[in-house]
């Protein structure tokens, strides 16, 4: 289980190997646990009473709406039959905590919302005596609905704003959304404008069609891009370069003629008394001077990179080729969002269904301060919700982990296949079958680790939002350290979690052994890890931009065309978001299969040269680079022994 002391063999070849093993089986069992009691967390839920509470709903006197109940000892009116009545009526449903994120109101158990405004008591009596349905509590009577002391608290606000049943949630909701105008101005400003809302919501059911349509387009143009990027990976490497340099020296330039400008103008001021005006002068031309000294060191630093580092970005060009033949030999790769995405969005569904269940789980309890019931966990039973929530973390990262550990058991396969006729029908599959029998182990162990970075970020973050304009400057600042230092803890950690499946995909090894190898061969390689890091990442970024502007473009000529469309902000926002996230989905995959291919490429030239018996595995394109680069550096070694022998006789002249 530990991360030292393996007991696996020191020498490892670096390839597939046929016989597989079971990896970090301790890990899988722990796991297996760990989902069990998710499960007996949503089955104690479910059979306490807790499903049907959220469903159906329950009035403030513990009472289920739809069902006979039994009483609670000290609560009068429980224990009442409520089969005929089967909704939810809140009193005043427009009264929001937004702090608690419920509704502040008395709720009773009717068999009918009322379907019109009632605007006096009156008009509420007779809706009750016509139709059965009292919407006053249950200790009043109807016929003195009008004239009751207490008809202020226990009956509706006037006017009752007219309310329909939710579909599977029985719950009567007011027909006019502007009843919730104030809730919503807390996150969008403009909702409390309510013919600007309606406007917007018109506009977004008016162009549903052109905005699924658009979302279309941005999936197509993702899986495009991921096959086309081969093609335009040399000229967008080369563009982002030239633009850097030239970004770069215009800046310093710049800064270098502003610094000489006004050190000129603040001379042929000299000679009078300093005014606050020159004083300020002064401090600007020194100002400019620092700033041009710092972005002269900079692109030199950035210069002298770029020559030193020009062999490297080749490779990021040629990776990148490479990876595009790789979509077009395994095309279900492009499948792989689709699974990830139903995945969690199917455990997330349940997760908040459970979550659900969990908040009106437990044992009735009466407010001192209203004398209303409510459902609450005691005990340890309250720590059900702590465990359901780190289950949320470690679920999800272990299905984005499953994913990595898909896509690098396939990409390795296909690597490590001298002869590309003789892959399998479908590798993604087989890595699936592969990860599913021996290494969910090790994804459930890296995944873990993920979880233990996230936990305490998260947690620091709802700390930091809590105390939001209560704390000081000093633990503001502590507090937003921590939270940005556990941000790239998590980011270096899945980074070597992804190089770690890479290495059990090709050994089989453990998630330790794995992790150490990874490390090794990206510390052996940290140049070429940089730059593929930095150029990949910003020409991938270049590609979810163009993505983007492309699906914009295309529906602001789209709703342009129709002229009904008067609002057009939120229809884009959703097309842009969308379009965004779909680019990163597919995107972040082909981000995948370069990390995998670098990791074996890097394993392939250590360990083999070409020679007969350690003949490379790697594709044509990778072959012709690693033949260009021993070229340059035989011609380099070549000038530095002719300088080294005409330095030698140079100097033998000399000494004769």
């Amino acid at each position: 289980m530990g991360c030292c002391g393996s007991s696996e063999q020191k020498q490892r070849e670096w390839k597939p190997l046929e016989d597989r093993s079971c990896t970090d089986i301790p890990w899988l069992i722990i796991f297996t646990l760990f989902c069990i009691g998710m499960a007996c967390i949503a089955g104690f839920s479910i059979s306490t009473g807790a499903a049907s509470r959220l469903i159906s709903g329950y009035d403030s006197y513990g009472n289920t709406c739809g069902q006979k109940n039994e009483k609670i000892e000290g609560v009068e009116l429980s224990g009442r039959d409520q089969t005929d009545n089967k909704y939810v009526f809140f009193l005043d449903p427009c009264n929001i905590d937004i702090l608690n994120r419920k509704i502040k109101s008395m709720a009773l158990c009717v068999s009918r919302c009322p379907d019109r405004e009632l605007k006096t008591y009156t008009d509420v009596k007779k809706f009750a005596l016509q139709n059965g349905s009292e919407l006053c509590s249950y200790d009043i009577p109807v016929f003195k609905y009008p004239s009751h002391g207490e008809r202020s608290k226990k009956c509706p606000k006037l006017p009752v704003p007219p309310s329909k049943s939710l579909p599977v949630f029985h719950r009567c909701t007011p027909v006019d959304i502007s009843c919730y105008a104030q809730f919503a101005e807390a996150f969008v400003t403009f909702v409390s404008d309510n013919n600007m809302l309606h406007r917007v919501i018109a506009g977004v059911m008016a162009s549903k069609e052109i905005i699924m349509g658009l979302c279309v387009l941005a999936l197509v143009l993702s899986i495009i891009l991921m096959v086309v990027i081969r093609y335009i990976s040399v000229v967008l490497v080369w563009m982002l370069t030239a633009l850097v340099v030239l970004g770069s020296l215009g800046g310093t330039g710049v800064l270098w003629w502003l610094y000489v400008d006004h050190r000129m103008n603040l001379t042929d001021q000299t000679g009078t008394t300093p005014t606050p005006q020159q004083q300020l002068a002064t401090g600007n031309v020194q100002a400019l001077l620092v700033y041009a000294v710092i972005a002269t060191v900079f692109t030199v630093i950035l210069l002298l990179l770029l020559f030193f580092m020009r062999k490297r970005v080749a490779l990021t060009i040629t990776l990148f080729h490479v990876a595009g033949k790789v979509f077009t030999h395994l095309p279900l790769l492009a499948l792989q969002p689709f699974w990830t995405f139903l995945s969690l969005m199917l455990f997330w569904v349940s997760w908040l269904g459970v979550f659900l269940f969990l908040g009106t789980t437990g044992s009735p309890v009466q407010s001192e301060e209203t004398g209303l019931v409510e459902f609450r966990m005691s005990g340890p039973l309250q720590y059900m919700v702590w465990y359901h929530a780190v289950g949320l973390i470690w679920i999800s990262q272990f299905i984005l982990a499953c994913q990595q550990m898909t896509v690098a058991g396939a990409v390795v396969t296909y690597y490590f296949t001298r002869n590309k006729s003789q892959l399998p029908i479908t590798p993604i599959v087989s890595s699936m079958l592969r990860l599913a029998r021996y290494h969910l182990g090790t994804v459930a162990k890296g995944s873990f680790i993920i979880t233990l970075v996230e936990i305490p970020r998260l947690i620091l973050t709802y700390i930091h939002n809590q105390l939001k304009g209560k704390e000081n400057a000093f633990a503001r600042c502590m507090l937003k350290a921590c939270i940005c230092c556990l941000w790239c803890l998590k980011k270096c950690l899945t980074y070597l979690n992804q190089n770690a499946y890479t290495a059990t995909a090709i050994n089989s090894t453990s998630f330790c052994t794995s992790a150490c190898d990874a490390f090794v061969i990206l510390v052996e390689n940290a140049l070429r890890v940089a730059t593929i890091n930095t150029v990949g990442d910003f020409v991938l970024f270049l590609g979810k931009v163009l993505i983007v502007s492309c699906t914009a473009f295309v529906g602001v000529l789209s709703l342009n065309y129709q002229q009904d469309y008067t609002v057009w902000v939120l229809p884009l926002l959703i097309v842009c978001l969308f379009s965004w996230l779909v680019a990163h989905c597919f995107l972040s995959v082909f981000e995948i299969v370069v990390d995998v291919l670098f990791l074996c490429f890097a394993v392939d030239t250590k360990h083999n040269d070409g020679s007969p018996g350690r003949e490379f595995y790697m594709d044509k394109a990778l072959m012709e680079f690693v033949e260009n680069s021993k070229k340059m550096a035989g011609r380099d070694r070549a000038g530095a022994d002719g300088d080294g022998r005409e330095m030698k006789i140079h100097s033998l002249t000399s000494i004769i």
